[in-house]
C-alpha cells in the first residue's frame, strides 16, 4: 500500500505519543529510569531499554547513557541478558558505535509497521483442512511455543514457553492465535496484545513453518486478529515486521513509517 507523507506522519506521531511509554512493556516487573530511558526488567533475567526520545542529547551524552545502562543490569546478577531498541526516526548521534563499543551486539532490522485494523480483515480460503483459532490451553500454548521457535530454528525452549504461559495468567489482554491442520499440528502461529489506554493492538510473533508458507496461512491470522482488535476497540494495528511478513502486511494495508533494530547484551 502506498501512503502519502502526511498519512506517514500521522501514523508514526500516533505510534510515537501513545505507544513509547509504559504502554510498551505492560509486563514489565520493574522499570527505572536513566535520565530519558526506562531501564525495564521482565522475568526470566530480561532487561530491555526503551524511551520516547533521547532528549537532544550529542554523542557524549549518548555514550554516557549508554555505559549507565550497561552498568546498572551489570550490577543485577539476576539479569542474563538485555536488548536496547533503537529507532530508526530518532535522532541518536553516535549511538551504534556506543552500543558496540559497550559489548552489545546489533540485530537485524525490522520494519515498524502501522495501519488501520479494518484494512487488514478479509476473507482468505485456507489450505483443506486447516482452520484458525485462539488457544489458551497449556498443551496448546506449549504446542505453539514449540512450533515457533522450530520455525525460526531455534532449539525448543520450555523457558519460553513457561514465560508465554506466565504472561498469559495475567490476564492482561493478550490473546495467542494458531492454525492448525485437520490432525491437530500447529503450522503458524501469533499473539495479538491490545495495548491499555490507546487506539492500538500489536500483532506479534508471527511464525509459519516452512513447508505451509505462502497458503494464505498467516494473512489469516492477520484478519483473525484485527477482528478481535476491532472487538476490543482498537482501530490501529501496529508489528515489528521481518522482510517474511512485511510484504504480507503491506499487501493488507500496514504502511511503514520507520525501522527498528535491537542491540543485544549477554553475560
Amino acid at each position: 500500500m502506498t501512503a502519502d507523507v502526511g498519512e506517514r506522519a500521522r501514523l508514526l506521531r500516533a505510534y510515537d505519543e501513545q505507544l513509547r511509554t509504559d504502554a510498551e512493556t505492560p509486563s514489565a516487573i520493574a522499570v527505572e529510569r536513566l535520565g530519558p530511558l526506562r531501564l525495564v526488567t521482565f522475568a526470566g533475567g530480561r532487561g530491555f531499554v526503551t524511551y520516547r526520545d533521547l532528549g537532544g542529547a550529542d554523542a557524549a551524552s549518548v555514550a554516557d547513557l549508554v555505559a549507565g545502562a550497561v552498568a546498572h543490569y551489570r550490577a543485577m546478577p539476576e539479569i542474563s541478558r538485555f536488548e536496547w531498541k533503537t529507532r530508526g526516526h530518532d535522532a541518536a548521534p553516535g549511538l551504534h558505535e556506543a552500543l558496540v563499543a559497550n559489548g552489545l551486539q546489533a540485530d537485524e532490522p525490522e520494519s515498524i509497521m502501522i495501519g488501520e485494523a479494518a484494512a487488514l480483515i478479509a476473507e482468505v480460503r485456507l489450505p483443506d483442512g486447516v482452520r484458525v483459532r485462539r488457544v489458551v490451553d497449556e498443551p496448546d500454548v506449549r504446542a505453539m511455543s514449540a512450533m515457533q521457535d522450530a520455525a525460526f530454528g531455534d532449539p525448543v525452549s520450555e523457558h519460553m514457553a513457561d514465560a508465554i504461559l506466565r504472561r498469559l495468567a495475567l490476564d492482561d489482554g493478550m490473546e495467542l492465535w494458531v492454525a492448525e491442520t485437520a490432525d491437530g499440528e500447529i503450522v503458524s502461529a501469533g499473539r495479538l496484545e491490545p495495548v491499555a489506554d490507546t487506539d492500538f493492538a500489536g500483532i506479534w510473533g508471527g511464525a509459519t513453518l516452512e513447508p505451509w508458507r505462502g497458503k494464505g496461512i498467516y494473512r489469516a491470522l492477520t484478519a483473525a486478529r484485527a477482528r478481535s482488535a476491532l472487538e476490543r476497540g482498537k482501530t490501529l494495528i501496529h508489528s515489528d515486521s521481518t522482510e517474511f511478513s512485511r510484504p504480507i502486511l503491506e499487501r493488507s494495508g500496514l504502511v511503514k513509517v520507520s525501522t527498528t533494530r535491537p542491540y543485544l547484551w549477554k553475560r
